[in-house]
C-alpha cells in the first residue's frame, strides 16, 4: 500500500522549473506549492492530460486531500518520529546515489553493461569460501586451497568431477550441477564474477579471483547471442517434491490429458483457467510475466530452453517436465535486446544500485577535492590514533574518551573535518576489519571515513543544486507521512475500533444482505454423456460426491469437477438466471459445459451477520472515517488556491 501511495503521488524527474518562473499555486496554512509541484504530480497521474478547468478541478479536488492529510501529519509531528526520520533517510542516501557518481566513469560502465546484455556466457565455478575479515593466514590458506584445484585442472582432471569431488566446491549446488551456473549476462551475477567472467576465453579456466563470497575460479563453457525476452503463457500441472510415484504418474496423465485436448482444438486460454495449478497466473490465461536477457524474471532452464525453441506466436510446447510439474507452454510475444537508448536509464539505475557505482564513486571524490579544495591535514594529527587503538577496538570495546583535541584532519570547501569525527566513525565502524598492525587499520579506515565524509558533504548540497533531487525528496517524504497517518487516522483505526465499527454495522444493516442462495452441490461435467451418469448416480442416496468424483474422474482428471456451498444465484454465473427446484435438477450446458446441481435448501434473502460482513463493513467504515476526518481538517487547516495560476497549468 505504501508502493502505491508513492506512485499515485510520484514526481516526475524530467522535469525542473526555475524558482523564479515557478509561481505560487495554492497555499496550506500559510506554505507555498508551486505550480511545478501540481504540473509534475498532475503529469504523473494522467498519461492523457486535459487542461481544461473541468479537469484541473477535479484533479485539484484529489490535491488538496493529499496536502491536507500531509499538513496534519507534520502538525501531528509524525515527520520527526524517529523510525520515519530514519526511513526517509534511508531513502534520501538511496535516492542521492545517482548525484554522487563520476558521469563520464558512469556513462563506460552503462554502456558495458549494454555490450555485455547482448551475449550470454555459460559458465561453470569453483568456490573456496573466506570472509572479508579474514585473517592474513586464512586468506593465504583459502587461495593456495583454490590454487591446488586449478592445478588439478591444469594437468588434466575433469572441472565438474573436481568441483564436485571431495575438498572441492564449497558451492552447495556444485554438488548436483558440477558448479555450472548456466547462461547469464549483466547484473545476474557480482560485478567481479561477471566481468571474471566477460573477460575469459570460452574454454579456458580463470586465474583465481576473489568476491564477497570467497575465491573462485571460472570455467567459461559457452557463449551465445543473448535471446532476448519473451512473452508466454503455461499450463501447469503442479507436482510437490515429496510426490509418490503414483501422484507423479497422475500428474503426467492430466498433462497429456489437457495436451491432447488442445490438439483438439480447445482454447490455451480456457484450458489454463480451468486446469492450471499456477495461481498466479491462471486467471490470466496462463499468461506469465517476460523472462529472458536482461529480465529480472528468471525461469529454470529446461522451461526456458522450450519457450525460445517455440518458433511462431501461438505455437504451444509438449508437455515439459520441470522441479516444480509439467507444463504446456505457449509463446506469445518474442523481443530482441532493446537499443541502447530504449535500456539506457534502466541500465543506469542498475549501475548506480551496483558494485560498480564504486568504480565512479572513487573518481567522483578526487573531483569533488578537486572542486572543493581539499586540503590533507591527517599526517600528524592521525598519529593518535595509531598510538591509542588496541585489541579491543576488533571486538567494539574501543572507544576514544581519552581523545580532547579536535585538530582536523582534512580541509573541503572550508569546512573542517576533524579527529572526533574520525573517532566516532571508528567507534561505529568496527566490524568485519580485519585485525593488522595499527597503523594499516587507521589508514585503511581513515581511507574509508574521508570517502564517505566526502560524499556526505555533497550530499547536503544536493538539494540546492538539482531542482529534481529536492522534488523526488518531496514525494517521499510526503508519501512516508501520508501512509503513517493515514494508517492511524483510517485503515488500522477502523480495524481497531471493534466498538465503532460494530456500531458503524449496526446503523447501516440494511447495506448487508444475503441474495437468493441455494444450499446445493454442482456437478461441473465435461459434456452430456457425463453428466447424464452424474444424474443417474446421485440418484442413489448412499453414493456421495466424493464416491462420484472418483469414479468419473478414473479415466481422466479432466471430466468432472464439484463444488458444495451456499451459492448466491445472482453472483454465480453458471447458476444465474436458471429455474432450479430442491433436488436433483435436469442438467443445462453453460459455457462449453454441463451442469448437473443438486438444491438441498433454497435460501431467501436476509440480513448479514456482523461476522459474515465483517471484511465489507471494515472498508464501508474506512471510507466514513476518512469522510469525517477531512472535514475535520478542511475546518483545521486553510486553503488558499490561486484560480489564475490553476488555470495556466499545461500553458
Amino acid at each position: 500500500m505504501k508502493k502505491n501511495l508513492l506512485i499515485v503521488f510520484g514526481i516526475l524527474l524530467s522535469i525542473g522549473v526555475r524558482a523564479q518562473q515557478d509561481p505560487i499555486l495554492m497555499e496550506i496554512d500559510g506554505k507555498p506549492v508551486t505550480k511545478s509541484e501540481f504540473l509534475q504530480i498532475y503529469l504523473k497521474n494522467n498519461t492523457d492530460p486535459k487542461y481544461d478547468k473541468a479537469a484541473l478541478d477535479e484533479y485539484m479536488q484529489l490535491f488538496v486531500k493529499f496536502k491536507l492529510k500531509v499538513a496534519e501529519a507534520e502538525a501531528l509531528g509524525y515527520d520527526t518520529i524517529p523510525k520515519l526520520s530514519k526511513e526517509l533517510e534511508g531513502y534520501r542516501k538511496q535516492l542521492a546515489l545517482p548525484y554522487l557518481v563520476d558521469a563520464a566513469k558512469n556513462e563506460e560502465l552503462v554502456k558495458e553493461a549494454y555490450d555485455r546484455t547482448k551475449t550470454e556466457v555459460r559458465a561453470s565455478h569453483i568456490l573456496i569460501r573466506i570472509e572479508s575479515n579474514a585473517s592474513p593466514a586464512d586468506t593465504l590458506a583459502a587461495y593456495n586451497r583454490i590454487i591446488g584445484l586449478k592445478k588439478r585442472i591444469e594437468k588434466g582432471e575433469d572441472f565438474a568431477a573436481v568441483a564436485k569431488g571431495k575438498n572441492g566446491s564449497e558451492d552447495p549446488s556444485a554438488v548436483n550441477n558440477g558448479g555450472d551456473l548456466g547462461y547469464f549476462n549483466a547484473f545476474q551475477m557480482v560485478y567481479p564474477f561477471e566481468d571474471k567472467a566477460y573477460n575469459t576465453a570460452t574454454g579456458t579456466v580463470s586465474d583465481p579471483f576473489r568476491t564477497r563470497f570467497g575465491y573462485h575460479i571460472i570455467k567459461v563453457t559457452d557463449r551465445r547471442p543473448a535471446r532476448g525476452t519473451i512473452k508466454a503463457a503455461h499450463i501447469m500441472v503442479a507436482v510437490p517434491k515429496t510426490a509418490t510415484e503414483e501422484e507423479f504418474k497422475n500428474a503426467e496423465k492430466k498433462i497429456n490429458e489437457i495436451y491432447s485436448k488442445l490438439n483438439a482444438g480447445a482454447k490455451f486460454e480456457e484450458m489454463a483457467k480451468e486446469f492450471s495449478d499456477d495461481p498466479s497466473s491462471n486467471q490470466k490465461g496462463g499468461e506469465l510475466p517476460p523472462f529472458g536477457t536482461g529480465s529480472t524474471t528468471r525461469m529454470v532452464p529446461s522451461f526456458e530452453d522450450a519457450a525460445f525453441s517455440l518458433k511462431n506466436n501461438g505455437d504451444y510446447s509438449l508437455p515439459v517436465r520441470t522441479d516444480y510439474g509439467y507444463h504446456i507452454i505457449k509463446k506469445l510475444e518474442w523481443n530482441d535486446v532493446k537499443s541502447f537508448d530504449d535500456m539506457k536509464k534502466e541500465l543506469t539505475n542498475k549501475v548506480n544500485r551496483d558494485e560498480r557505482s564504486k568504480k565512479t564513486q572513487d573518481s567522483f571524490v578526487l573531483k569533488l577535492k578537486k572542486d572543493y579544495n581539499y586540503q590533507d591535514k591527517s599526517k600528524k594529527n592521525v598519529k593518535w590514533f595509531v598510538q591509542n587503538l588496541d585489541t579491543n577496538y576488533y571486538v567494539g570495546k574501543w572507544n576514544a574518551d581519552e581523545l580532547k583535541s579536535d585538530k582536523p584532519l582534512f580541509m573541503l570547501d572550508g569546512q573542517k573535518f576533524g579527529q572526533q569525527a574520525f573517532a566516532t566513525y571508528l567507534e561505529n565502524n568496527y566490524r568485519s576489519v580485519r585485525k593488522d598492525e595499527n597503523s594499516a587499520t587507521v589508514k585503511s579506515q581513515f581511507k574509508n571515513w574521508e570517502k564517505e565524509a566526502i560524499l556526505g558533504y555533497e550530499e547536503t548540497k544536493l538539494v540546492d543544486k538539482y531542482p529534481d533531487f529536492k522534488a523526488l525528496i518531496t514525494e517521499y517524504h510526503d508519501g512516508i507521512l501520508l501512509y503513517e497517518v493515514m494508517s492511524d487516522k483510517v485503515w488500522n483505526k477502523a480495524m481497531k475500533d471493534t466498538v465503532g465499527l460494530k456500531e458503524y454495522f449496526e446503523q447501516n444493516r440494511s447495506k448487508y444482505m444475503w441474495g437468493n442462495r441455494l444450499d446445493a452441490i454442482v456437478y461441473e461435467c465435461l459434456n452430456q454423456q457425463i453428466a447424464d451418469q452424474v444424474t443417474k448416480m446421485i440418484k442413489n442416496d448412499t453414493i456421495n460426491s466424493k464416491h462420484v468424483l472418483d469414479l468419473i474422474n478414473k479415466e481422466s482428471e479432466l471430466n468432472l469437477r464439484v463444488r458444495t456451498n451456499k451459492f448466491d444465484t445472482e453472483q454465480t454465473s453458471f447458476l444465474k438466471d436458471q429455474n432450479l427446484n430442491i433436488g436433483i435438477n435436469k442438467s443445462y450446458s453453460f459455457d462449453g459445459k454441463v451442469y448437473v446441481v443438486k438444491v438441498n435448501e433454497k435460501l431467501a434473502p436476509k440480513n448479514k451477520e456482523f461476522s459474515e460482513a465483517k471484511g465489507a463493513t471494515t472498508s464501508d467504515y474506512q471510507n466514513y472515517l476518512e469522510k469525517t476526518w477531512l472535514e475535520e481538517l478542511n475546518k483545521k487547516h486553510s486553503v488558499k488556491i490561486y484560480d489564475s495560476v490553476l488555470y495556466s497549468v499545461g500553458k
